[in-house]
């Protein structure tokens, strides 16, 4: 993942542009990423797809003719989505299209202007300061003309045509931890998940933040009703704990699952409730939709002092974070394919378990005890009103425990699967 981080980390995106086609088409060679392009100009419930903007060179010269901010050495130096400029301007007029950030002087801060047109560049504040009263060259060689909003996405078919939706945003330029690191994260997982036998069909989205969750959303309403459970991806490479922010719903059992790997996982951890600001699970949770979108992140956007800035590079990210973020959405992928509900075919009082050996099958296994109370629990909770992380969650043991005495208990007859429709 670190590596694919680093191959994408040059790359100047947007939320539209050629910048976006190159980090999907380095994307597709992972995984069979379909990649679709909406026109500028089309109305996407109150929105409209904006239009594209590309950008090939940019840089400030004094008046010794030195390039003293140039985009080709960092491509955060320019507002992103800047018009086209080129001519010489008086420091007082330059100084309206700055952006710097006092408070860390040697950081360069990202800015946009998406949804307006204007020019400008952003440098560290120590240099800002530094700027002497004279002219400058400006020349900014871009293009903001009629085109196409990018964006990629892979399905891939499981047992059940009920989806767990995997979104990620694309929109960032050289930015690592936000969202770098989601997009590496979500191709991985994408990756992995294809090799595997599913229950749940899982739809993958490549999408600039924003506007492209809202493009997605209009032009897929009917395949919304499928969507079971969701997560947005972001923010996944820092060394700081994980943590997750609800869906709008609250109790959606993608809330319960989150909450039960990280607290079975042994670290710190931390829980937020839904808020409409932040990414695209507000999309996702608008009440028109409402659909169980939850995030889970380490430390979340604006709550690490490089986001936005040129200090989110390939040192602040650290790849046993991805590792560790990789791990913790593996296991609640697991708890989600596994968590179903069972029938206990001997219901009246326990079965006797030693003599069909049941005990004796944990005895290799450290916490023997703690399986062999789980066989209990499930026994005694199968009865098709309680699922295995209801149980896991009731009884306090972690769900591999339940899901592993729940397959010794089927392998002997013990337990069915309860014919009941997934709610």
């Amino acid at each position: 993942m670190y590596q694919l981080m680093e191959e994408l980390y040059p790359i100047c995106r947007s939320i539209t542009g050629d910048g976006v086609r190159e980090t999907l088409q380095i994307l597709a060679k992972h995984i069979p990423l379909n990649v679709y392009e909406v026109p500028s100009g089309t109305h996407v419930f109150d929105w409209v797809v904006p239009k594209e903007w590309n950008i090939r060179d940019a840089y400030i010269k004094n008046a010794k003719g030195e390039k003293i901010v140039d985009f080709q050495n960092l491509n955060l130096h320019v507002l992103n989505y800047s018009t086209p400029i080129n001519r010489k301007v008086k420091l007082t007029e330059l100084k309206e299209h700055l952006f710097s950030l006092p408070e860390h002087e040697d950081w360069v801060p990202h800015r946009n202007s998406y949804y307006r047109e204007e020019w400008g560049f952003c440098l560290a504040h120590r240099q800002l300061k530094s700027l002497m009263d004279a002219e400058y060259d400006v020349f900014i060689d871009s293009s903001l003309e009629d085109g196409y909003l990018t964006y990629g996405e892979y399905f891939l078919q499981g047992e059940e045509d009920n989806e767990f939706l995997i979104s990620t945003h694309t929109c960032h330029p050289s930015l690592c931890n936000d969202n770098l690191s989601g997009l590496v994260l979500t191709t991985y997982l994408a990756k992995v998940l294809t090799k595997m036998q599913l229950r749940y069909s899982y739809r993958f989205l490549f999408i600039p933040s924003t506007i492209g969750s809202i493009t997605w959303l209009g032009r897929n309403e009917e395949k919304l009703s499928k969507i079971k459970h969701g997560l947005v991806v972001a923010c996944v490479g820092d060394p700081g704990k994980m943590h997750y922010k609800k869906t709008r719903r609250g109790d959606a059992e993608i809330d319960k699952t989150v909450e039960h790997v990280l607290k079975h996982s042994g670290q710190d951890y931390g829980i937020l409730e839904f808020s409409p600001y932040g990414y695209d699970e507000r999309q996702y949770s608008s009440p028109g939709f409402n659909l169980p979108m939850g995030s889970l992140s380490r430390t979340p956007h604006g709550r690490f002092p490089e986001y936005h800035t040129s200090a989110d590079n390939l040192d602040f990210v650290k790849a046993d974070s991805l590792a560790d973020s990789y791990s913790k959405y593996m296991a609640v992928i697991d708890v989600v394919e596994h968590n179903k509900k069972y029938l206990n075919t001997n219901p009246k009082c326990e079965p006797q378990l030693g003599r069909r050996g049941l005990y004796s099958m944990f005895g290799g296994k450290r916490d023997a005890n703690l399986y062999e109370l789980a066989l209990l629990w499930v026994l005694n909770f199968s009865d098709g009103n309680f699922s295995l992380l209801d149980i896991a969650e009731r009884s306090g043991l972690p769900f591999s425990y339940i899901n592993e005495a729940t397959s010794k208990l089927a392998g002997h007859g013990l337990l069915t699967e309860a014919n009941l429709k997934h709610a």
